[in-house]
């Protein structure tokens, strides 16, 4: 950090290759303090040589979270890494992208300014209260309505053209 910080780069926040008991979540607000921007390489670290495909897991949640209740979403760099030898790519890239876009949306659906005046008033126990509430909002609606408008399947509909791109293109390739 004190080498961005000295040198104006980026600093490459990586999930996949912190200590176990460590998160980037917890980070992100800190760093942002003495930087401009930052990079984050998303994956699941499986504690070992290789990351794995993305998913919608709490520290993924957790880090969404952190962005949007700093807002930081023009400051931050997202970076997904696929790497998965045991599934199909096409498969992977997918789910890690939709996750990561998931995480985001559920963040953005937060009332994050009410939060955020709770905090300034000192009434943490509204702020908690309401942090809370959040967890259990329905999310699915709005990401279904979101790939409608985007024009991407919703549901798990997008596996059935990625197995038929698997059959049709990349089984061709040798």
């Amino acid at each position: 950090m004190a080498y961005a910080i000295e040198n104006k780069t980026l600093l490459c926040l990586d999930t996949g290759h912190f200590h176990p008991t460590e998160v980037v979540s917890d980070k992100i607000s800190s760093v942002m303090t003495f930087l401009d921007e930052i990079l984050l390489h998303v994956s699941r670290g499986v504690r070992w040589d290789s990351d794995h495909v993305v998913i919608l897991s709490d520290e993924l949640r957790a880090i969404a979270q952190e962005i949007v209740r700093g807002d930081y979403l023009e400051r931050v760099h997202i970076g997904l890494d696929f790497f998965d030898a045991s599934i199909n790519r096409i498969a992977a890239w997918v789910i890690g992208t939709r996750c990561m876009i998931k995480a985001l949306l559920i963040a953005l659906l937060e009332p994050s300014e009410k939060i955020r005046r709770m905090e300034l008033e000192n009434d943490y126990t509204g702020r908690l209260a309401i942090q809370e509430e959040c967890k259990t909002l329905p999310f699915g609606a709005v990401w279904d309505y979101y790939c409608t408008k985007m024009e991407t399947p919703a549901g798990e509909s997008w596996l059935d053209e990625t197995r038929d791109y698997e059959k049709d293109v990349l089984s061709k390739r040798g």
